[in-house]
């Protein structure tokens, strides 16, 4: 079992060469939930090889689909029936908290839904409060019981305004999904506007949704009596393109990263930039340099387009090795700083205050055995292992597998010494 797992990682290498990048994790897995809204074969491309797209897909399996999974040419072809399952069970969706987004195409296509209350990375409160408030203003009925949330339309779905009180992703999806189909108009105020937004908005629109107002603040929507199947390629992850980024810079190393999209990332490669790195833009990607110690940069999450709460362990692990110290305020998820425990142990400077870190930098960390809580810290960790001295153990392993497709190999094929062996104290950690 991949829980069982942990990366022992040796420190002192420089990272060079290239990397390719897929498809996005935080995008994959909604629009695989978009394909319920239409019955045929959906196929969908450039999909990471990652253990979430095999849970997103084995929810769906038990909904009545059926689903191809191919790793080796990165597709997925989701075979949507006339009548579907209404249920996610909850032994399911307690593993990935994207599932919650079935909630809104289920509503809309068979106007019910029961759906277990999610799980998910160790990150903090991430409350669905939004989700309910804004299908029940398109005329749904949504109780909470026995750990499920159970939405009924039984008058069918109706087109309103609704006002999201922060542009929170996961409601704007389950919002957009469930208006596709409804009666009359829909207006979502205040929406997120992340690029896998702007992917699931297109892959609808292909499907024949209308949809007005993509990378905009304010989404449009006018409800069709149907959507058809139809292919999309998945939107490259600028999260993992933004995780190779800040390898380079941390060990003084040059990488080149293909297939993703610099304009996604533009916060992020400034903050790196202001740090010492070289960012030159590529054809279909950008390259990172470094040939000092890092410089510390302060840094803000935000929503899109304001630096993604994804990259903030990355930048707490900079600013672990570089010269002078640094300020981090978390403006998402307030659990993001469970990372900063982990991190001191390899030996950094880091206080937390509520949603304040300060950091001074060190030049060198020291390895030690240390757990991944979540999908960006243990890649963070596993980063901070390579400018540690010594051996740093990476437990937990499994987070990773969730966001990284073949993180471990990757980083050898750039130098790293990473490898993957049996976690022998993984009992403890239940």
């Amino acid at each position: 079992m991949p829980r069982m797992e942990r990366f022992r990682v040796v420190g002192g290498a420089r990272l060079r060469g290239d990397v390719h990048v897929t498809g996005a994790k935080n995008s994959v897995l909604k629009v695989m939930a978009a394909a319920l809204l239409a019955e045929g074969q959906t196929t969908l491309t450039d999909v990471p090889h990652i253990l979430d797209v095999e849970i997103m897909g084995e929810l769906l399996r038990r909904l009545g689909c059926g689903v191809d999974y191919d790793p080796a040419s990165s597709t997925v072809v989701v075979d949507v029936p006339a009548k579907l399952g209404h249920q996610a069970d909850y032994d399911l969706v307690r593993r990935i908290r994207a599932s919650i987004c079935v909630l809104g195409p289920l509503l809309a296509r068979c106007g019910e839904a029961e759906v277990a209350m999610p799980g998910g990375d160790a990150i903090g409160s991430r409350p669905l409060d939004f989700h309910i408030a804004g299908l029940a203003k398109l005329g749904a009925e949504l109780d909470n019981e026995h750990g499920y949330i159970i939405a009924r339309a039984p008058g069918g779905l109706t087109g309103a305004t609704v006002w999201l009180d922060f542009p929170s992703v996961g409601a704007t999806e389950n919002v957009l999904m469930a208006a596709v189909l409804a009666t009359g108009v829909t207006v979502i105020d205040n929406a997120a506007r992340e690029p896998e937004i702007v992917d699931l908005c297109q892959m609808l629109q292909q499907m024949g949704a209308k949809i007005d107002g993509l990378s905009t603040s304010t989404l449009s929507i006018e409800g069709v009596d149907g959507l058809s199947p139809t292919t999309h390629a998945i939107v490259p992850d600028r999260i993992v393109a933004g995780t190779w980024a800040f390898a380079a810079a941390m060990t003084r190393g040059d990488i080149a990263v293909h297939g993703a999209r610099a304009t996604h990332l533009e916060i992020a490669l400034d903050k790196l930039a202001a740090a010492g790195a070289r960012v030159d833009l590529l054809e279909d990607g950008f390259r990172v340099r470094m040939d000092r110690r890092p410089i510390a940069v302060d840094a803000v999450t935000l929503p899109y387009p304001g630096l993604a709460t994804d990259l903030q362990p990355l930048v707490m692990a900079l600013n672990s090795i570089a010269d002078g110290a640094a300020m981090i305020t978390e403006n998402i998820f307030e659990g993001r700083f469970v990372f900063a425990s982990e991190l001191a142990r390899l030996g950094a400077h880091v206080r937390t205050d509520g949603h304040h870190a300060v950091i001074r930098g060190v030049p060198q960390l020291s390895g030690a055995p240390v757990r991944a809580s979540d999908i960006r810290a243990g890649a963070a960790l596993t980063l901070a292992g390579l400018v540690s001295d010594g051996v740093t153990y990476v437990s937990d392993i499994a987070h990773v597998d969730r966001g990284y497709p073949g993180f471990d190999g990757q980083l050898r094929a750039l130098g790293a010494d990473v490898t993957r062996e049996p976690d022998p104290d993984a009992a403890l950690y239940g």
